[in-house]
This record gives structure tokens, sequence and C-alpha cells, in this order.
């Protein structure tokens, strides 16, 4: 293994590991330093890897122990996926591939909405990890949002609007809107089902401040008329979204990219549906949710 060195994306967050092949063991001194860089950075990418399942979860678990695969949505076949038997349960298939007409895996080539991931559990996982296995040629684009900077500029009224208060985060449907196996429409926002968290969340080991939004979707802030939570839910995604907060993942096969789900945000631009696009993606357990 050749030492290892940080390149920044020169954006709002994000940068390059150099030197670390994850096919060999990762040694503490340069997991440290990984762990370090991910730290500043908030979203990592491993740049030209060749691993397998089994070299991905356990690279994983060393941030953590593995959450499970949410739930699919209804037109997911999960068992023409080709994952590894002992892996189904960790490893979670992002995929445009069908087979038999079924989809192998989630989430198609339409676009995917700002969101963080699983938000709607009590325990929102901690970080996320994806590893592309095949791109098309263009299309399927990751974007990420800091979500330090967003909350560390809003202007003053929204930041004593959202004190205190939180919000449903909705498990009805995932981040392209399709309905989740078990689950029905709901046209009140207020019986949103999913988590309620505090907007503004505090990291654990940064302690800094970050704006915890989910997605928009179906959110609902505690405590406010419906037409007051949508208004004001409005501007604070107006805000957060904008680019200056956010920087583009172009994937190639190989990419293996990180982000902490605690203080970004992310979301993924359409493609050709007629194209090929396989990610495998796993994820850390959260913890309980800290009120920034």
């Amino acid at each position: 293994m050749s030492e290892m060195w940080i390149q920044p994306t020169g954006g709002p967050l994000g940068a390059d590991v150099h030197g670390v092949d994850l096919c060999q063991p990762v040694d503490d001194a340069v997991f440290h330093k990984i762990v370090a860089a991910w730290s500043e950075h908030l979203v990592l990418r491993f740049g030209g890897q060749r691993i397998d399942d089994t070299t991905l979860m356990k690279f994983s678990a060393r941030f953590g122990e593995l959450d499970r695969v949410p739930i699919a949505s209804a037109d997911v076949d999960s068992a023409h996926s080709d994952v590894a038997p002992e892996a189904v349960a960790w490893v979670n298939v992002i995929s445009s591939i069908k087979k038999e007409g079924k989809a192998v895996g989630g989430l198609g080539s339409y676009e995917l909405v700002w969101h963080t991931d699983m938000s709607y559990n009590p325990l929102p996982p901690r970080a996320s990890l994806l590893y592309a296995l095949e791109v098309p040629p263009e299309g399927g684009n990751t974007g990420f949002l800091n979500m330090y900077t967003a909350y560390e500029t809003l202007p003053g009224d929204l930041k004593r609007a959202i004190e205190g208060r939180s919000c449903i985060h909705d498990a009805s449907k995932n981040s392209a809107g399709e309905l989740r196996q078990g689950f029905q429409r709901t046209l009140d926002v207020r019986q949103t089902p999913g988590a309620v968290h505090p907007l503004v969340r505090l990291h654990p080991l940064s302690r800094r401040k970050a704006l915890f939004l989910g997605r928009r979707p179906g959110a609902y802030i505690h405590g406010l008329p419906v037409e007051e939570s949508e208004a004001l839910l409005d501007a604070l995604w107006a805000h957060t979204t904008q680019e200056r907060f956010a920087w583009y993942q172009k994937w190639r096969v190989g990419d293996l990219v990180m982000w902490d789900n605690r203080c970004v945000m992310h979301r993924r631009d359409a493609f050709d549906e007629s194209l090929r696009r396989l990610m495998h993606r796993t994820q850390i357990v959260g913890e309980p949710v800290l009120a920034g």
C-alpha cells in the first residue's frame, strides 16, 4: 500500500482518499487518518476499488455496527440481486437492472430528491457507504449538501423560528416517492407515519449543529398549524438546497463513497432507464438524535 493522502474536492464538502487499497488490510494508523478526514470533509471517495460484498461489509463495520437493509418498495425482487446469502441482510442493492421483468434492486433510474437516509427511523444510520459496480456513461450523479453550513448561514429569523422545534420524517415513501411495502398514502401531514426528530441536530462527535430535515414530502413541524409548518419548511428547504452548499459526485466503476448521514443530505440525478446502474450500499447503525 502506498502512503495515504487526502485531496479535498474544493467544494463545500468532500475529499478523495488516495493510496488505500481496500482489498488489503487497512492498519489502525491509516484508519485513524481516514476517520479524521471523514470528520473534516463529511464525504470521502475511495476511487479505483475492486471489492466484494464481504470486503465492503468488513470495512464498513470498522465504523460501527452494520444496519439492516431498509424496507423495499413493492416492485423489488431481491431474490435475483446476486448478493451473497450471508450479505443479504446488510448489503442493499441500488439498481436500475431488471431480471424476468422484476427489479433486482431499489430506486430505479429516476431522480431521487434531497434526503437523509432512513431518517424516518428513531435511530437513523450514522453513515452510508455506496460502492459502484456498474454506472451509466452519463446521468445518475449524486449530490451532497453540507448541513453544518446550511444551519450556520440561516437568516436569524429562521434560526429563531426553528429553535426547539421537531419534525416528522415520513416512513411511508422512499426518496423516489415510491410507497413502501405495508404503508398507505397519507393526505394529512399531521398523520404522517415516521420518527419525530429535532430540526437542529447536535453532532455527537464534532459538537457542531446541523439542520436535520430528512426529506421534504410528508414532513410536518410539530405544534404548528399546517399552513405555518408548510411555509417554514419551504423557507428552510429553499435556503438549504442552494448550490453553494453542494458538491456532486460523478460515478466511475470502483468508486466507494461514504458520507456522514448526521450532517449530510444527498440526492441523485435521473438517467436513461435503458442504461444499467448497479450499486451496493451498507449503513452504520445510528444513535439517538441529539437536539442542537
